[in-house]
């Protein structure tokens, strides 16, 4: 199985780490990418999750008036 590392970058990839640690037993170290493609995809799951609860929600309100 390939390590993260080892698959190639896409070219206009952006990349995140971060580590953290307390004291001396505890240790924490995590990595992220995404593509503009992917930042894109977030979004429209994004606006259409809010766009279901808003969907959801509006007949609830007439209720309870």
């Amino acid at each position: 199985m390939a390590d993260a590392n080892d698959i190639p970058a896409h070219p206009q990839e952006m990349k995140a780490t971060y580590k953290v640690r307390v004291g001396n037993m505890i240790s924490v170290e995590s990595t992220a990418r995404i593509t503009p493609a992917g930042v894109v995809a977030v979004g429209v799951t994004t606006l259409l999750v809010a766009l279901a609860f808003t969907a959801l929600a509006r007949p609830r309100r007439r209720y309870w008036r």
